[in-house]
């Protein structure tokens, strides 16, 4: 697909939402990507998962790994079109880590896969665990990047749409200043 027909897809599937949302990340904006609502339908989750796992095809990789709640779906999607491994990573006291049986073996080559990226920093939080079990990071997928300016996790980051929606500090924001009452609608509510 085009990013102008996921654009589109978003919308007619309610995806793309517009109001005054809280992002995981603490920042405000008057856009939020709810990708559960394009998930939900099993056949457009494998043909996102394998829109992402074309991007990373020529990659020889062991594993997939995607963080709880909202990577879990793409995250098993773009295993099985790569035909590999797909884990999720869960927060346990306020630190990303593997439960459920879950491992990653010592130089095991692995892809993070995330539904949305906003600031990179639970991207960088897989990461970072990736690497504390022993595994390898060779490249991170999104189906939507919605960071504004360029993020660098030192491997190639391919997202599948790349967004540009405004955020904005709480303390900034013309949305509450209009007294616009905030959504959490993502996963993570602390």
């Amino acid at each position: 697909m085009t990013e102008q027909e996921l654009i589109e897809l978003f919308k007619e599937r309610g995806a793309l939402l517009e109001g005054h949302f809280r992002l995981t990340s603490g920042l405000h904006s008057n856009r939020y990507v709810q990708c559960a609502r394009v998930l939900m339908y099993p056949e457009l989750a494998a043909e996102l998962g394998q829109g992402i796992a074309d991007k990373f095809s020529h990659l020889d990789l062991d594993l997939v790994v995607g963080p709880a709640i909202g990577g879990i779906v793409i995250a098993h999607e773009v295993g099985r079109a790569l035909g590999v491994r797909a884990i999720f990573s869960e927060r346990e006291g306020g630190k990303v880590t593997l439960r459920r049986g879950f491992e990653i073996k010592k130089g095991e080559r692995v892809l993070v896969v995330e539904d949305v990226v906003t600031t990179g920093g639970s991207t960088k939080e897989v990461i970072n665990m990736v690497a504390e079990y022993g595994g390898v990071v060779v490249g991170v997928g999104s189906l939507v990047d919605r960071h504004s300016g360029e993020l660098d996790f030192g491997v190639p980051f391919h997202p599948l749409l790349k967004l540009e929606i405004e955020t904005y500090s709480p303390d900034d924001c013309p949305l509450c200043r209009e007294g616009i009452p905030v959504v959490k609608p993502g996963s993570r509510k602390e």
